[in-house]
């Protein structure tokens, strides 16, 4: 039996188990031959390939914000206001001041493919503009309802283009100034991209975070963001760089960092980067940008976390990079969303970037011939004499001498006699017991045991604040911890909206009373922000990150009733011998052990 032809499907009805069906159509001679006419490669309809074109670059609402902004930015526009609906999917419109197109070249940018931004093979490996594809309002058009509304500066009238599913529906006179698109339910005719969307708070964060660096890449373009009506962001044009981020983030959050100018070469920069004890738990505010773009680039990262080697102890820095580079040694051309890109010399930006933050870092506090005198290292002032805490030399009072000897060795620990332990440096404590020697990090220790009570609310009742105080977020972490107000109130935070990407605080747990109040904010914010999780996870997360900041620190000592109350509260944790991070809390050694260090054994 042979079938062919154009056939679409076909049923078989054997009457053999289904392991053995093939073998019964091979005995009994059935084949399946297509006709030597058919063409197995064909060429794809125009709609399908725009679906697909809109695939690689619009993901998602935030996409087409993206894409809709730099174009105004492109037009030369003073002035951008945003506006959403249902999280981009219902509605995105932008307007703009910008000098707009007529009719011809309306109609034209909607083609794929057709640009103002190059001309030549050339201007390829010399971009000077945000967009150069010329597919970016096809795209968007080929997955929505749009409408495109501009008039050429100076022009009386305008036009006004209606197009749905990337099909033109209507053209008609229109009065504008500048430019306005309107897109209107994203993705109703891909309904299995909708699907993969996420709730209206997740994608409204993401629209915040796209409007919010586009706006610090280009300080001098004021831009207002509104959502469902409510106005999330609303910046005048700045004069420069430090004003913006002042704008976005306020004052406090300015003052944590060191401004940094360097340029060689063709290639210069300005950096906002952390101080030495502005350091974070979390990887939020880094952000790149070249040549005014936002982009994601590994290497320039690396590069500033080895400017910092030695400093961080698992914590992470903040950075804001604005590099400003000839066009022709770095190619935008290697994502659809041009969000990566490729140096000519990878190695020298590196380099150049790396050794300017170091020296920044070297200037902020010049190394002396004693670490104690370096930050992060010193000493509370004690009644009692004590050796100096992490210094290269160390005396103990009264020692004893012989005629003339010098003093004692310099050592790498301190003590007092009084205490039944030694202190190592940093954050370790060395304790004999159990016929043996326990190493203790009290920070990791502290963090377990504040870990478990915020989960537990055990012995963190909230207290409130004689004066409440006043952070100012970031807009996206400021929707974040509105958001959930109602988890930082189990946690003991009592924080609740003053307008203006501030919030006021008026309660906290007692165990945060002397913490960086913004610094947790904005680092549960940060987690808060790290993708869907279940909501037992997302409280996990939450307490370990509070518990860091609200630890003992490596400059705070503790007396001997302090590390015996640090003891007992941590054997009665339900996981004693690791933070929440996994790390060690402490390590025993017994005698044996010993002598084997020893080679006693």
């Amino acid at each position: 039996m042979e079938i062919s032809g154009r056939i679409k499907e076909i049923f078989f009805v054997i009457p053999v188990k289904p392991e053995e069906a093939l073998t019964y159509m091979n005995s009994h001679e059935v084949k399946l031959t297509m006709p030597e006419t058919e063409n197995i490669i064909r060429l794809l309809p125009d709609d399908l390939i725009n679906k697909i074109q809109a695939g690689e670059v619009i993901e998602r609402p935030a996409s087409v914000l993206k894409e809709l902004i730099e174009n105004s930015i492109d037009a030369g526009s003073r002035r951008i206001t945003v506006e959403v609906s249902g999280a981009g999917r219902r509605l995105i419109r932008v307007s703009d001041d910008g000098f707009g197109m007529d009719k011809e070249d309306a109609l034209l940018s909607l083609k794929r493919h057709a640009t103002s931004k190059l001309l030549t093979e050339a201007d390829l490996f010399n971009i000077r503009t945000m967009g150069f594809r010329g597919e970016a309002l096809p795209s968007i058009a080929s997955v929505s309802m749009l409408a495109l509304t501009t008039a050429a500066k100076g022009r009386a009238a305008g036009v006004r283009i209606e197009a749905e599913a990337g099909n033109v529906k209507e053209i008609k006179d229109a009065p504008s100034l500048g430019t306005m698109v309107e897109v209107k339910n994203l993705f109703y005719n891909t309904p299995a991209r909708l699907k993969f969307l996420k709730r209206d708070s997740t994608e409204l964060l993401h629209i915040i975070e796209t409007a919010t660096r586009l706006a610090l890449s280009h300080p001098e373009v004021g831009l207002t963001l509104k959502s469902d009506g409510h106005e999330t962001l609303d910046l005048a044009p700045a004069s420069g760089l430090r004003e913006r981020l002042m704008q976005v983030y306020g004052a406090e959050f300015l003052e944590g960092l060191m401004e940094i100018e360097s340029s060689s070469g063709g290639l210069s920069f300005t950096a906002f980067v952390s101080k030495r004890e502005n350091l974070r738990e979390g990887r939020s505010h880094q952000m790149i940008f070249i040549n005014k773009r936002p982009v994601r680039e590994r290497s320039l990262s690396h590069a500033v976390y080895s400017a910092y080697e030695g400093l961080l102890h698992e914590r992470h820095p903040v950075y804001f990079l604005f590099i400003e580079m000839d066009p022709k040694n770095v190619d935008f051309n290697v994502h659809p969303q041009k969000l990566e890109v490729r140096f000519k010399e990878k190695e020298a930006v590196y380099r150049f970037l790396r050794e300017a933050v170091r020296e920044e870092l070297r200037g902020q506090f010049p190394e002396t011939a004693h670490s104690s005198e370096m930050p992060g290292a010193e000493m509370p002032a004690v009644s009692e004499p004590r050796a100096s805490f992490g210094s290269s030399r160390a005396t103990l009072p009264d020692a004893p001498r012989a005629g003339g000897e010098p003093p004692f060795e310099p050592l790498l620990l301190s003590y007092k006699t009084d205490l039944p332990f030694v202190y190592l440096g940093e954050t370790f404590i060395a304790l004999s017991e159990r016929g043996g020697l326990t190493i203790i990090d009290h920070h990791a220790a502290h963090e377990r045991v504040l870990y478990e009570r915020l989960l537990k609310g055990i012995k963190l009742q909230s207290s409130h604040l004689l004066f409440p105080r006043q952070v100012r977020l970031s807009p996206k972490e400021y929707a974040v911890i509105l958001g959930q107000k109602e988890m930082l109130e189990e946690f003991g935070v009592q924080a609740e909206d003053f307008g203006h990407d501030t919030v006021l605080v008026r309660a906290l747990p007692e165990a945060l009373d002397e913490a960086d109040i913004r610094g947790i904010l904005s680092d549960v914010a940060g987690v808060m922000l790290e993708g869907e999780m279940p909501i037992q996870s997302l409280k996990e997360a939450v307490a370990s990150r509070m518990a860091c900041h609200s630890s003992v620190r490596g400059r705070r000592i503790l007396n001997s009733q302090e590390l015996g109350a640090l003891l007992n509260d941590l054997n009665e944790t339900e996981v004693p011998d690791a933070c929440p991070h996994g790390r060690p809390t402490r390590v025993f050694y017994s005698l044996d052990e010993l002598k084997r260090i020893f080679k006693r054994k």
